[in-house]
Parts: structure tokens; sequence; C-alpha cells
């Protein structure tokens, strides 16, 4: 018992520093769902069974744009996809772990609970409830999320239409990038993106976005072996 309340809490405290950027992101969040007349319960089901983000971003600006439910879906996918490299990392520490506990930190894995639990885990997979460690940071930033998109959900609810907040979408992706454009390779598969994107933006069912995203991968699929190659 007292093992596990040491790895749950050290894992809360590993992922206390990374929270400070995803307070704001789901305040507004929160705040855009009102502002594309989502609702708030509309709004906070897909904090609650999405749990991600970007992904929670991309869902609500495709359906108030009018996209089918196919491309959404695929397009939530493509961004969510990187949780299966996740999954294929954490299998090798979590495969020992019953149907349940599997199903919950997988729900509970993101990218700041990998980041901090994929560094213990290494250090740590011979200790006995060492899954504690990712269980705590999961819950700790769900609970952050969930907080900060209820709020954004009730300054949403008086924040004038006129301001227009959806404009922030595009604003909070390119937060997310600016580390990014240090390194000429992710350059150029975003530049690759961008510019199919803008070529295939009239394709039927808003597909540019699947496209796009799909060409991006290919270029960055072609990088990563050139790179194998040369090491």
């Amino acid at each position: 018992m007292a093992n596990k309340i040491k790895y749950f809490s050290k894992g809360s405290i590993d992922t206390a520093p990374l929270l400070l950027p995803v307070i704001p992101f789901g305040i507004i969040f929160g705040v855009i769902g009102m502002d594309l007349g989502f609702g708030p319960y509309v709004t906070y089901a897909t904090s609650f069974i999405i749990f991600a983000g970007s992904s929670q971003v991309v869902f609500i600006q495709l359906i108030s744009g009018g996209a089918s439910s196919l491309v959404t879906l695929a397009s939530v996918g493509i961004v969510n996809s990187r949780h299966l490299l996740y999954g294929a990392v954490f299998a090798q520490y979590l495969n020992k772990l019953n149907i349940f506990w599997k199903v919950l930190l997988s729900y509970l894995l993101t990218d700041q609970a990998f980041a901090v639990a994929n560094k213990f885990f290494k250090k740590n997979s011979k200790k006995k409830h060492f899954h504690y460690h990712l269980f705590g940071s999961g819950i700790t930033l769900w609970i952050t999320w969930q907080i900060s998109t209820l709020l954004g959900i009730f300054l949403g609810s008086i924040v004038p239409d006129e301001l227009g907040l959806s404009f922030t979408i595009p604003l909070t992706f390119i937060a997310l990038l600016v580390y990014e454009f240090r390194k000429l390779d992710h350059l150029l598969v975003m530049l690759v993106s961008g510019v199919v994107a803008i070529l295939a933006y009239n394709m039927p069912f808003k597909a540019y976005i699947i496209v796009s995203a799909i060409s991006g991968l290919g270029l960055a699929l072609m990088l990563s072996r050139k790179k194998k190659k040369k090491s």
C-alpha cells in the first residue's frame, strides 16, 4: 500500500509542471465550444469521452464547419494516432496487468503522462505497483482538464458572441508547434502539410484535412528512414 501511494504521488508531482499550458487550453476549449453553439453538455461530454485537447478542438471545428461524420471521425483518429505509439512503448511494461488496469491507463494516457511515466518506467519497471505512477500522472491531468473545461464553459456562457473566440483555435495549435520550428525536418513536414491543405481545400466533405495529414505523415516516414540509413 505504501508503494502505491508513493508512486501515485510521484506521478502527480512529476506532472504538475506540465499542467501550466493545460489549464488555459482547457479554458479556451470550453469557451470555444460555447461560442460555436454546442452548449454546456456536449462541450463537456467531449472532454469526458475523448479527453484529448487537440482532438476535441478538431472535432468541434469540423462539426461546426459542416464536415461529414466520416471525415470528422477519421480526422480525430489521425490526430490521436500517436497514442498507438505510446501504447506500443508501454505494452512492454504493462502487459501483465489485468484488463481493468489496461483500459483505465489507456484512457488516462496523454502526451504529458507519457513523457513523465516513460522516464519513470525505464528506471523502476522491476518494482511492484510501478504502474501507479502513470495512474497518478494521468488522473491529475484528467481532473485538471475537466475543471478547466467547466471553467471555460462557464466563461463561454457570459462572453459576448461578438468577440468571435473561435479564432483562438489556430492560435492554440501555433503555440503548440512553436518548439518544433527549430527542427528542419519538422518544418518540412508542416510546410508540405500546409501546402497540400491549401491546394486540396475545395475537396468534398472537407477531406483536405485527411489528405494533408497523410501527406505530412508520408514525408515524415521518408525523412525518418533517411535518418536511419545515415546513422
